[in-house]
């Protein structure tokens, strides 16, 4: 099972640091989400994980080795990344975008094989998209479209995934289709999957172990449970939430929540633990 994590990572945009000395390790084998508010580096750790960005210092592990250092075609063997609201050329059918995800398997201008083609019905079938195959992208739902990217994705059989935000713009039906079908794909194969997503009580849902993220540090890691609670809401999003337990998934969830007041905050600051108000 491939492994990935960061020693002392440092990451930014010209002369302004996002993320600084950042030690993380994704745990093999489970669904991990980052969680944090905008701008607080959860898509630059994704993108850098993935090789999209360099660090400024500081460095991205795969299996031991410096993922800037590998060759592009190793790390794709490895690892597959859907970026945010990724887009397909114009006329493009299912069956052709998802056999993108072979180019890592293969060598020069070799044409598909039948292992090959055999791996892109797999995948579509994986992803409940095999009867679509020979539509054109721009005819799919939004759903249907982050389907196949998830199937592009799976035909590069990697032990990673990275996703940032693969909900975002789909409606809640279709945002539980799409994340059920990264649950089953983590249970009945033990892919390591990786996903920054907005929606906390999704996020939470689906998650064995969590990240949150304020100003790009980690402020808090761990099982949901951990990471889902009042202090940590309040520490990272400035909000004073209200956590219960979903009786359906017995994970927590933000039932309801305000804008903290700063006055109110910092009168919370003073107060010890268990004092009174």
């Amino acid at each position: 099972m491939t492994e990935i994590e960061t020693k002392e990572l440092s990451i930014g945009y010209e002369k302004r640091k996002i993320v600084e000395a950042l030690n993380l390790k994704i745990p093999k084998g489970q669904i991990t989400t980052m969680i944090g508010p905008n701008g607080c580096g959860k898509s630059t750790i994704l993108k850098t994980l993935a090789r999209i960005m360099k660090p400024k210092s500081g460095s991205v592990y795969l299996d031991g080795k410096i993922i800037h250092k590998e060759s592009t075609k190793q790390v794709a063997k490895k690892l597959a990344v859907l970026p945010q609201s990724p887009e397909a050329p114009s006329g493009l059918k299912v069956k052709e975008l998802v056999a993108y995800g072979r180019y890592p398997h293969q060598s020069g201008a070799r044409s598909l094989t039948k292992a090959d083609l055999d791996i892109i019905d797999r995948s579509l079938k994986q992803t409940g998209m095999d009867a679509f195959k020979d539509r054109d992208i721009d005819a799919l739902s939004g759903g249907q479209r982050q389907r196949v990217w998830i199937a592009m994705a799976l035909a590069q059989e990697t032990d990673i995934l990275l996703l940032d935000e693969p909900t975002t713009y789909l409606d809640l039906a279709h945002q539980l289709e799409v994340l059920e079908v990264l649950k089953r794909l983590n249970e009945e194969e033990g892919r390591t999957i990786v996903m920054v997503i907005h929606d906390l009580n999704h996020a939470a849902r689906f998650a064995d172990y969590m990240v949150a993220l304020k100003a790009g540090k980690i402020v808090q890691e761990g099982a949901p449970e951990q990471v889902i609670c009042s202090t940590v809401l309040k520490d990272v999003f400035a909000i004073d939430a209200d956590v219960v337990t979903d009786p359906r998934t017995k994970k927590p969830v933000c039932l309801s929540y305000d804008l903290m007041i700063p006055e109110r905050a910092e009168e919370e600051e003073l107060i010890p633990a268990g004092g009174a108000r």
